[in-house]
């Protein structure tokens, strides 16, 4: 288990470049399974999530080149459906949550998918039904062993059929697992409800390139009409968001001068807006986003007065994988915010390491917190802690960089989950930390 061992205090200062979107990636790296021809990806990010995904696309059969940094060439001619059933199969699987959107695109070419209950942050329940019954209105029959925690979907005759359904919540994952299904299917097929956020987007506009046929694309209301085959195509990965969102409250607790470079603006929705009402300053340049040095930033309260609140919502709204990095920025704010998760149970309850560090929090519930400020007349003290998860880890990373003193980060292989090179490029900037 490696750590990070953080000397706090340094003001940053420059340049960074945010990394392709893990989470776009997980979802678009798997439509290579709908074709025989060769798709080429570009601004993979290097992280140990997506890593894990092309390696599992090698063991079933797909030929990876990496043709430039973050440059791959995929080819699915010639696939080994039947190693979904080996126990290697099992264990590969079973170490990433991102390997469930394999499923749909083996179901759709293949008319089976199998896949072990798949990995991931352990931030609270994190259901697959939507998925599933997803599949099942496809018409594909669905199985599942409790015993060996193993899902299989097949599809009657190999191919399944369109239908209308209304999703029983706008999952990301379960949006672009049904999409990638019934892009082959049958006939007609109306999801509404789906998920609208801009990794999913990215998504259907990829397979439109491939010979897709799906409209609605950004709504919450898809029509696919199915298709006999897909081609090959190119696609470039947008910046990741949830990275330029952490940079910007680095920036802050930090009192740092960053320039986030190609931040792709357009597709940050209201992200720069929420930790505005944090009273962070920042400069829009070109698609550049600069977060200068600030001695204080302020929350902002609502029209009548009351408590800011922040909470998570389904695109457009604010992204949960934000909550934890507004929380953190908040501890050195001047005022007081409710941080309301409403998606995981777990999610906040890594606060407990941040309390111990000096900020002032009140854990309401497991979905709730009050961040009282310290308006920087206290600053956070270092400490030894472990990182539960990726953005709990990124937190506590951020934390530790504006703390006194020296604080030693446990179990940092969650944020190599998805932070590519986290400690090179803040080092860069004059950050001091030190992999051990």
């Amino acid at each position: 288990m490696g750590s990070f061992e953080v000397f706090g205090g340094n003001k940053l200062k420059g340049e960074l470049t945010p990394q392709g979107a893990k989470n776009e990636a997980l979802q678009v790296l798997n439509t290579v399974l709908l074709t025989d021809q060769e798709v080429i990806i570009s601004n993979i990010p290097d992280i140990v999530d997506v890593n894990k995904l092309i390696n599992l696309l090698q063991a079933l059969g797909v030929k990876v080149q990496k043709l430039d940094k973050g440059k791959y060439s995929f080819l699915a001619d010639d696939i080994d459906v039947d190693y979904m059933l080996t126990d290697e199969f099992k264990q590969k699987g079973a170490s990433l949550r991102g390997s469930i959107m394999i499923v749909g695109p083996l179901l759709a070419r293949f008319g089976k998918g199998y896949i072990p209950k798949p990995g991931g942050d352990k931030i609270g329940r994190r259901r697959l039904d939507t998925h599933f019954i997803g599949f099942e209105k496809l018409g594909a029959g669905f199985k599942y062993d409790a015993a060996t925690n193993f899902f299989k979907a097949e599809a009657p005759g190999n191919r399944l059929k369109g239908t209308y359904m209304l999703l029983d919540e706008a999952s990301v994952t379960g949006t672009a697992n049904i999409v990638m299904a019934a892009v082959l299917a049958e006939g007609k097929t109306t999801i509404y409800n789906a998920a609208c956020e801009p990794y999913l987007q990215q998504l259907c506009k990829m397979l439109n390139s491939m010979g897709a046929k799906i409209s609605g694309v950004g709504s919450n209301l898809l029509t696919i009409e199915g298709v006999e085959k897909l081609g090959g195509c190119e696609h470039r990965i947008l910046p990741d968001m949830i990275e330029i969102g952490s940079f910007i409250g680095l920036a802050a607790m930090t009192q740092s001068d960053i320039t986030i470079k190609n931040v792709s603006y357009e597709n940050l929705g209201i992200i720069p807006d929420v930790f505005k009402r944090l009273g962070i300053k920042m400069e829009l340049i070109g698609d550049d986003l600069r977060i200068p040095e600030q001695e204080l930033y302020e929350i902002e309260t609502f029209i009548d007065g009351s408590i800011m609140t922040i909470s998570d919502a389904p695109w457009p709204g604010f992204t949960p994988d934000l909550l934890s990095i507004i929380l953190v920025t908040a501890t050195q704010a001047r005022g007081s915010v409710l941080v309301h998760q409403k998606m995981f149970e777990s999610r906040l309850f890594f606060v407990d390491k941040l309390i111990d560090m000096g900020a002032q929090i009140i854990l309401c519930d497991p979905h709730r917190a009050t961040v009282i400020g310290l308006e920087r007349k206290t600053q956070l003290r270092g400490i030894t802690m472990t990182s539960p998860d990726i953005r709990a880890g990124v937190s506590l990373l951020i934390a530790a960089l504006s703390a006194e003193g020296r604080s030693l980060i446990h179990n940092i292989e969650q944020i190599d989950r998805g932070y590519e090179n986290i400690e090179l490029r803040l080092n860069n900037l004059g950050a001091d930390i030190r992999r051990i």
